[in-house]
């Protein structure tokens, strides 16, 4: 099977994409898979959640849109099984700005056709996105064979689940015919509340087989993780968010490989 670029997008923070994002990561790579991780979101935690300081960094996917550099050249290794990582920074921000002044005209293309020949020998490939539908964003759901959509279980979280649907059908008639939904990952659930079921309930009743059976829990283990650089399952390997996002892995290389091969059968 040839590599599989994932976009993890949300529209809305605070949903723990990021988290999503690098723990998948992580666990496909535990699982034995290679996988590079890209961040595209200018907060640059990626970063910070495996080990490294976003603000010491010397080449950044800013310079990944800026065509100054071998975009291998940007790839760190990471300390954690087979995962490597292209992060990022603040300087990610100004990356419209830093194209106009460098005169390159900009395109939702741009990330496709930099990692054209880089993704090569890579099972997995995560794009982090940041929150927003913006250049960045666009081309990280231009370069993805799939989305991953984090919705914390909240309120008004299936108008949030419609909103991006729609954003992703535009990029399909405009960039990306064949991107197509991976599924819908329940984030931040306390069983204890009733509003979690209440939502959970009704997202599994609108979008059916799109859910991850598996949601991922509010846990204070994903937020110690992070403020170690150590992605849960390598630090707290029982905890219940190392099992969620083990459990998410399995569930992401059974489905990439299933879709993959309908893909394939219909073209």
């Amino acid at each position: 099977m040839r590599t599989q670029t994932i976009a993890v997008s949300s529209l809305k923070g605070g949903v723990a994409k990021t988290t999503t994002a690098v723990n998948l990561a992580a666990a496909l790579s535990q699982a034995g898979k290679r996988v590079l991780l890209i961040d595209l979101d200018p907060q640059g935690h990626c970063a910070r959640a495996t080990g490294f300081d976003p603000s010491s960094l010397k080449l950044t996917t800013l310079d990944l849109f800026l065509r100054s550099v071998d975009p291998k050249s940007i790839i760190l290794k990471t300390n954690f099984g087979d995962l490597s990582l292209m992060p990022s920074n603040f300087s990610l921000g100004t990356v419209e700005v830093a194209l106009a002044d460098a005169d390159i005209p900009a395109s939702h293309m741009d990330l496709r056709d930099r990692l054209k020949d880089v993704t090569e020998g890579y099972d997995f490939v995560i794009i982090d996105c940041p929150p927003s539908l913006s250049y960045l964003t666009y081309n990280a759901l231009t370069a993805a064979d799939w989305v991953l959509l984090p919705v914390q279980c909240e309120y008004f979280a299936t108008s949030e689940i419609s909103m991006s649907l729609s954003s992703i059908n535009n990029v399909k008639r405009s960039t990306n015919p064949d991107l197509e939904i991976l599924g819908i990952l329940l984030t931040m659930y306390d069983q204890t509340t009733r509003i979690c079921h209440e939502v959970a309930a009704e997202i599994f009743d609108t979008f059916a087989d799109s859910v991850f059976p598996q949601p991922i829990p509010t846990s204070i283990s994903l937020v110690q993780s992070q403020a170690q650089g150590i992605p849960i399952n390598y630090c707290m390997p029982t905890s219940r968010g190392s099992i969620a996002y083990e459990s998410l892995a399995r569930e992401v290389i059974a489905r990439t490989r299933e879709r993959a091969s309908e893909k394939s059968e219909k073209k």
